[in-house]
């Protein structure tokens, strides 16, 4: 299936509307990816904002995700593509 991804905050924010499945987050994620590009960030300052210590994520949590961050980062094609 070819789902949509998000292109800003509000649609990201919506999924949560969604029943949680694998597409669901994938889209999410990948909806992080292109709003992070459209603000201009680099992949570098993504990952390290996800390093950040949080109360929801234990480090090899946060470190998986930010693999998957990668991977989609370099899959994601650029909004406009």
């Amino acid at each position: 299936m070819n789902y949509s991804i998000p292109s800003s905050l509000q649609e990201i924010a919506a999924l949560r509307q969604s029943p949680t499945t694998t597409e669901t987050v994938a889209r999410a994620m990948a909806g992080v990816v292109r709003v992070a590009r459209q603000q201009g960030r680099t992949l570098d300052e993504l990952v390290a904002e996800m390093l950040l210590e949080d109360a929801v994520l234990d480090d090899q949590q946060r470190s998986w995700l930010c693999e998957m961050i990668k991977n989609i980062w370099h899959r994601v094609p650029v909004a406009g593509e």
